[in-house]
């Protein structure tokens, strides 16, 4: 089953989670410095913000799936939908461990489709190999590049990276 997911960036984290505990009438699932996330069965929402020195406001939209099958027919679907699609395997991007497809609506807004399968202690893979800004695991699409190395773990722009 699918789940709707959001993320937001924000300026006052600990001001954000206050106003969303009581919007949501829950604690996050997951909390830390720069991060939190609520798992929300009414309405099926994965809703996460941070501040990782992003300008505040909707970072990105995406779906949540249960599966790597599940996974595969979604992005079978944003083919169909055109655009580029940039996918990210066994990638670590806010503190969890996930296969992922990034894309791009028409208006430039970023989607991000993914199956996550683990924790990670960290916001994003910070490899050595990899020249991440830090700032964010979401990607420019545009800037992208899918990666050639399965293996790798990177989730910021791919500029010769991984």
């Amino acid at each position: 089953m699918n789940r709707f997911h959001v993320h937001l960036n924000v300026a006052d984290l600990g001001g954000s989670i206050r106003f969303y505990n009581e919007l949501f009438g829950a604690e996050p699932v997951v909390r830390k410095l720069d991060y939190a996330k609520w798992m929300l069965e009414d309405p099926r929402i994965n809703f996460a913000i941070s501040n990782t020195g992003r300008a505040p406001g909707i970072d990105h939209l995406g779906l949540q799936v249960d599966s790597g099958e599940e996974l595969a027919a979604l992005g079978q679907r944003l083919q169909a939908a055109g655009g580029t699609l940039v996918p990210e395997h066994a990638t670590v991007c806010c503190y969890a461990r996930s296969d992922k497809t990034w894309t791009e609506d028409p208006q430039g807004t970023r989607w991000e489709t993914f199956h996550t399968f683990g924790e990670a202690t960290t916001y994003h893979a910070g490899d050595a190999a990899c020249a991440t800004d830090g700032a964010s695991c979401t990607p420019d699409v545009r800037a992208m590049q899918p990666m050639t190395d399965k293996t790798a773990s990177c989730c910021a722009p791919q500029s010769g990276c991984c």
